[in-house]
C-alpha cells in the first residue's frame, strides 16, 4: 500500500495526452522560432504558411475529390494533420491546455488507444462535417475539434455518473452549452466564424463514440440489443 509520504501530489497525465500535448507545442515552437528568425534561416519564416497549405484541411479540395473521385493520399491525409497545425501561439496553448485538462479526465477512465481514436475520428468528423456545408472559408486548422470529442467523452462519463445518481442527465450538457454560447458571443464581436461547425461535429463524435470505445462500452451495447 502507498503511504502519503510515497504519493505524487499531482496525477500523472495519460501517455498519449502528453504525447498529443508535446506535438502541439513543439510545432508550435518551431514555428515562433522560425518566424522569429532563430532556427531555419530565411526560409523559416514561412513554415506556417505553407504547413497550413500542405496539411491543414480545406472543404474546396474535399469537395474536388468527390466530384472527381479521385482520392490522393496528400489531401486525405488532412483529415488527420489539421489539429496540429494553428494560427499563432494563443491558438495552439489554449487548445492544447483544454486538451490536458479534458485528457486527463476522460484518460482516467478510457485506455490510451480509446482517447487517441476519440480525439482523431472527432477531428476527421468534424473536418468532413464543415466541408460537406461550408465552401468558404474554407480552412480549417488547429485542435480544437478534436478536443471537443473529448469534452463529447466527458460529457458521456457525466451523462453516465448522473444517471446512476437519479439525477438529471442533461446536466451533462452545460460545458458544452457554455463552450457554444461562448463561441456565439465572440462571433457576434469579433465575426462569424463558421469553424464552430467542426467543433460541434467533433462533439458529437466524441459522445457517440465513447458508446463504443468506453470500458465495457460495446458490451454493453451488444447486451441491450440482445436484450431487445
Amino acid at each position: 500500500m502507498s503511504t502519503p509520504e510515497t504519493e505524487s501530489p499531482l496525477n500523472p497525465l495519460p501517455p498519449v495526452v502528453m504525447a498529443l500535448f508535446l506535438a502541439i507545442i513543439g510545432i508550435e515552437i518551431a514555428f515562433s522560432l522560425g518566424a522569429r528568425g532563430i532556427i531555419g534561416g530565411p526560409g523559416a519564416i514561412g513554415w506556417r504558411q505553407a504547413a497550413i497549405q500542405d496539411y491543414a484541411f480545406n472543404s474546396q479540395v474535399m469537395q474536388w475529390m468527390w466530384t472527381n473521385g479521385l482520392y490522393p493520399p496528400e489531401h486525405l491525409m488532412r483529415f488527420v494533420t489539421y489539429p496540429f497545425v494553428h494560427g499563432n501561439f494563443t491558438h495552439a496553448l489554449f487548445a492544447g491546455a483544454l486538451l490536458l485538462a479534458m485528457g486527463k479526465f476522460v484518460g482516467e477512465i478510457f485506455s490510451g488507444w480509446a482517447v487517441l481514436a476519440v480525439f482523431m475520428a472527432s477531428a476527421a468528423l468534424g473536418a468532413g462535417i464543415y466541408g460537406a456545408f461550408v465552401v468558404d472559408p474554407p480552412w480549417v486548422y488547429g485542435a480544437f475539434p478534436g478536443v471537443y470529442g473529448l469534452i463529447g467523452a466527458f460529457t458521456y462519463l457525466l451523462w453516465l455518473r448522473l444517471g446512476e445518481l437519479g439525477a438529471k442527465q442533461a446536466r451533462a450538457f452545460a460545458l458544452i452549452g457554455f463552450l457554444m454560447g461562448a463561441q456565439l458571443l465572440f462571433s457576434l464581436v469579433f465575426g462569424a466564424n463558421m469553424q464552430w461547425l467542426a467543433d460541434v461535429s467533433g462533439f458529437g463524435a466524441g459522445f457517440v463514440l465513447s458508446f463504443f470505445v468506453s470500458p465495457g462500452g460495446w458490451r454493453k451495447i451488444h447486451q441491450r440489443l440482445r436484450g431487445r
